[in-house]
């Protein structure tokens, strides 16, 4: 297993519902990013077609629900087309058509490289207004490359719900993907502090792609970045790119950076002589844990795989 790689991220100013520019722009970077000896390259959460939700119009009319694709599709034959050629990783966001049901819509992040299409990463957790417009996603994502396994979410999983990057982490995954879609709404502490404290506390690198500028009606910070372990004990190092509110984040830009997964230790998942080998990862007791949340009534109320 390999342990450095170049990788580069796009803080990408998405034209809302132009999907054909937007795709025309994503093989430029990933042309680019190959000639610079890049690994992967990352774009955001919808970077095909910009975010933004109509919230007044019925489902069948969202910009989202009309430029939908299958994956395989045709905007990701295109770059898996371009990532064989290039011998290269890209992942990008998209509204991803159900193949078995056209009504039902993903906000989705799909993987391609030198094979060829990878698959497709459903957004497990939906904040507003995706709901108008998405259905929820029911499974990780991890994918193999010579750099070993890689996870990947898409923006409020990784924010609000970090158990998904510790998942990741547990299953060996040293680099983690956050496609996301972060407007200045949101404020201030939401992005990069959670991103900060997941490489802190997992160990692990973070690649990171926002969405930068004004898209139909929000306006979304930049901050795409790739971080990881300091060698600074319990701090987290910008390796490429920029915090999501430092002025410079919200220019339309690529980062590069080469990375050491090697110093992505995953203490807590390794073996700790201290205890007889056990791990301070505790999932045994987190099971139990979230088997009672699941019989409390007073927490759920519905099925885990609803809508």
């Amino acid at each position: 297993m390999k342990d450095v790689i170049k990788v580069s991220t796009v803080a990408f100013n998405a034209k809302w519902g132009e999907k054909e520019r937007n795709l025309n722009r994503m093989t430029g970077y990933i042309e680019a990013a190959a000639s610079e000896g890049s690994n992967i390259i990352v774009f955001p959460e919808m970077g095909l077609t910009g975010y933004d939700d109509e919230e007044d119009k019925p489902k069948p009319e969202k910009m989202q629900y009309k430029l939908a694709e299958t994956v395989p599709g045709k905007s990701s034959e295109v770059i898996a087309e371009l990532t064989k050629k290039l011998g290269i990783y890209a992942v990008f966001g998209l509204p991803e058509r159900d193949p078995d049901d056209e009504s039902k819509i993903y906000n989705a992040a799909c993987v391609c490289g030198p094979d060829g299409i990878v698959g497709s990463y459903h957004k497990i957790h939906l904040p507003y207004p995706e709901p108008h417009w998405a259905s929820r996603g029911t499974a990780p994502f991890i994918f193999d490359t010579e750099w070993g396994p890689i996870g990947l979410g898409i923006c409020y999983d990784t924010y609000s719900f970090p158990e998904l990057m510790r998942y990741y982490a547990a299953k060996g995954c040293r680099l983690y993907i956050n496609c996301t879609a972060l407007a200045k709404c949101h404020g201030i502490a939401m992005g990069s502090s959670t991103l900060e404290a997941g490489c802190i506390t997992n160990q692990i690198y973070i690649v990171s792609s926002n969405l930068a500028g004004k898209d139909l009606c929000n306006v979304f910070w930049g901050g795409s970045s790739i971080i990881g372990p300091s060698t600074n004990v319990w701090e987290a190092e910008y390796f490429a790119g920029y915090p999501f509110t430092d002025p410079r984040a919200i220019q339309n830009k690529m980062y590069t950076a080469v990375i050491d997964l090697a110093l992505a230790s995953r203490e807590i998942f390794e073996p700790n002589e201290l205890i007889n080998g056990a791990t301070d990862f505790r999932p045994d007791i987190y099971k139990e844990l979230m088997e009672d949340l699941l019989k409390d009534p007073k927490f759920r109320k519905k099925e885990c795989g609803s809508n």
